[in-house]
């Protein structure tokens, strides 16, 4: 077979094969064998090509000199034992599983066809996810305390005006309710001489008004001008009503009314120093000193019939309120009325009513016990009635109408001029 020489056949590992000859035994005669080409071998895990498992060419066999070539020939043998290759194309694309814990993006459009229930099941489920990370658990509670105030704010907006309303006006005039412009903050109180009138300075030229110790709900003690009554402890001032009510077209028993209040207060809240004059000029634009819708005032003080304004239900100029007493003094559960000869509300008149007469009820048709509880409330919060800015804010505070201010202010004048005060 010729020479043998040592070839490496691997890596590692080397055979003994005879080598072919150089020109075929017959001395060239004949075309030369063409040689088969063997598969290329796949490559290995580290990207060569595995020499062990590699085929070895056989040596080649002599050709038959007679037989005629026909073309390349192809060795049945070689041909079953090459492998067949598959085109890649016509391969099956590889299906790629998502990895697990990765977020799968979802159109737009699948997305808006999902159920509301489903949409919000996911979303507290992402929250709750989020919420266990780092970031979550700074930022959630930042979140929650920021919808809390907003939530608080929104609460305090709604209910805060509801709460803090405008203070409403102790009474309601029926008589005037147009606004007028440019009423004096400042000036004097109303009198004669433009002189604040105190209680020292009240009643006609020579006649002041009795000294009395008077206290509500009691008998007045001291120098008494006319009888005493002890169901009606204005009546001592009989005498001197008299004498003003002729002079100022003031009812006696409404003037009677009007100086015991002064001297209550006088006694009970000193620095006040409330005029009789204030108090009747109220009574009169309030109700013509108990007169208005054809009442009259009885010997006991009581206005007959029960005199009562207006609903209170914003229409014609008035203002609307509610009812605050169940209808047992304006006897009307829908909306509140004014009451009585210095027309009180009747919330108000719960909080600040006054038994003047000494008969244990407080009645705001009396115009003794109305006379009186309109003094205590002129004179709240400190006010002194002879500064002519304590004088104009507790009349606005009675009734917050410049028109009616003014007109209370103009007959308190009046008042006091005709009376020498």
């Amino acid at each position: 077979m010729g020479d043998t020489r040592r070839v490496v056949d691997g890596e590692q590992r080397s055979t003994v094969r005879p080598l072919r000859p150089a020109a075929p035994p017959d001395g060239g005669a004949g075309p030369v064998p063409r040689p088969r080409s063997n598969p290329a071998p796949e490559p290995a895990a580290d990207g060569r090509a595995d020499a062990k498992t590699a085929p070895v060419d056989p040596p080649a066999e002599p050709v038959d000199p007679k037989a005629e070539p026909a073309g390349p020939k192809v060795d049945p043998v070689a041909a079953e034992a090459e492998p067949k290759t598959e085109p890649v194309a016509a391969e099956a694309a590889p299906t790629v599983e998502p990895v697990a814990g990765r977020r799968r993006r979802v159109p737009f459009a699948h997305a808006v066809g999902v159920p509301p229930r489903q949409l919000a099941v996911g979303a507290a489920r992402a929250t709750r996810a989020w919420s266990r990370r780092p970031s979550g658990r700074t930022t959630l509670p930042a979140l929650f305390l920021l919808a809390l105030v907003a939530a608080t704010a929104a609460a305090g907006a709604l209910l805060v005006p509801a709460a803090v309303r405008k203070p409403q006006p102790v009474a309601v005039d029926a008589t005037t309710n147009a606004p007028v412009l440019g009423v004096p903050q400042t000036g004097a109180a109303p009198g004669a001489t433009g002189v604040p009138v105190g209680p020292g300075a009240t009643g006609l030229p020579g006649t002041p008004l009795p000294t009395l110790t008077a206290t509500p709900g009691g008998t007045p003690t001291g120098p008494v001008v006319g009888p005493v009554t002890p169901a009606r402890p204005a009546d001592a001032l009989a005498g001197w009503a008299q004498q003003v009510s002729a002079a100022t077209g003031i009812p006696q028993v409404a003037m009677q009314a009007y100086g015991y209040a002064e001297l209550v207060l006088a006694q009970t809240q000193r620095s006040c120093q409330l005029s009789w004059t204030t108090l009747a000029a109220i009574g009169y634009v309030e109700s013509r000193h108990g007169s208005a819708n054809k009442a009259t005032l009885r010997p006991d003080g009581v206005a007959a019939p029960e005199i009562l304004g207006a609903p209170l239900d914003g229409q014609g100029g008035r203002s609307r309120i509610l009812d605050t007493d169940r209808g047992q003094l304006d006897h009307d559960p829908v909306y509140d009325k004014a009451l009585g000869p210095m027309q009180f509300i009747p919330s108000t008149w719960q909080e600040i009513g006054a038994d003047a007469d000494n008969d244990g009820v407080r009645n705001p048709h009396d115009i003794d016990d109305a006379a009186l509880a309109a003094g205590r409330y002129l004179c709240k919060g400190g006010r002194n009635m002879t500064i002519p800015g304590d004088w104009w804010g507790a009349i606005l505070s009675y009734n917050d109408v410049r028109r009616y201010a003014q007109d209370v202010f103009d007959k308190a004048d009046e008042y006091g001029r005709l009376s020498g005060t």
